[in-house]
């Protein structure tokens, strides 16, 4: 999964496809390189950032999505990475064909329903609060278990909505420390157990990686590397990337290792 943030301030890529001739040209870089599928953000959700309303927020992602959907191939998917309802509609009537909620429908549940209703994929992704102060109080017990335990009942909140095809993001980096977010790492295979359903996993360039390696978020590719290769082992069905030409690699490579058997 190609990240296509339409944003001014993302952690990572902030203003580099802000205008919507310019993310458009991205995306289909993104597919070019090997994308699968681009998800396409219109409000920034690391730690700190600025509530966008629904209006403005509609007004970056709807005509990027329209552009996408005329120049890409059919079998490219294209997902909208909100929590709000409304512009999750507008999107799928754009021509996404996956709802991307990071807060796990917990924000706005009506998104349920608004995935429902287009017979859309949901990923629901595990948060507790909303992004801006996802860091203030971080407490797990046992973070496999918990986010495991959580998941699982927006899971079953999405399939009494009428969802048809829903997938699970654990959620790494959101609300979670280095600690929780190795733990999660490690504790994939539990996890896709547990919930029965398709893992995305997202941990291109994110803070954990910074802890680790000490640098700059636009020089982590070789620490998301190893991070997406560890993923693909544990069994995640789909890796939300930026570096997407070098990300494919990895994981054709690590895919390989994994179909060769123990």
């Amino acid at each position: 999964m190609g990240v296509l943030n339409c944003t001014p301030d993302s952690f990572s890529d902030g203003a580099r496809f802000a205008s919507p001739r310019d993310a458009i040209e991205a995306g289909v870089r993104m597919a070019g390189e090997g994308a699968d599928w681009i998800d396409v953000g219109g409000e920034s959700t690391r730690p700190g950032a600025n509530t966008v309303s629904g209006e403005e927020e509609r007004a970056r992602v709807v005509p990027v999505i329209e552009g996408l959907r005329a120049r890409l191939r059919e079998d490219v998917l294209i997902s909208i990475d909100t929590y709000k309802a409304e512009t999750a509609r507008a999107a799928l009537r754009a021509g996404a064909r996956v709802v991307n909620d990071i807060s796990g429908a917990l924000l706005d549940p009506p998104i349920l329903a608004a995935a429902a209703g287009a017979g859309a994929k949901i990923v629901l992704g595990h948060l507790r609060g909303r992004p801006s102060k996802m860091m203030d109080d971080v407490a797990f017990d046992d973070v496999v278990r918990e986010v495991g335990d959580e998941l699982g009942a927006q899971l079953a909140a999405a399939r009494d909505a009428g969802c048809g095809e829903v997938w699970a993001d654990p959620g790494i980096g959101f609300g979670k420390v280095l600690e929780h977010n190795l733990a999660l790492l490690r504790g994939l295979p539990a996890l896709r157990t547990r919930l029965a359903v398709p893992l995305m996993v997202g941990v291109s360039r994110k803070s954990f990686i910074c802890h680790l390696t000490g640098k700059p978020a636009g020089e982590r590719v070789f620490g998301t590397a190893a991070a997406v290769a560890a993923a693909v082992f544990a069994g995640a069905a789909a890796v939300r990337v930026h570096d997407v030409g070098a990300m494919r690699d990895v994981v054709r490579v690590a895919e390989a290792l994994v179909a060769a058997g123990p």
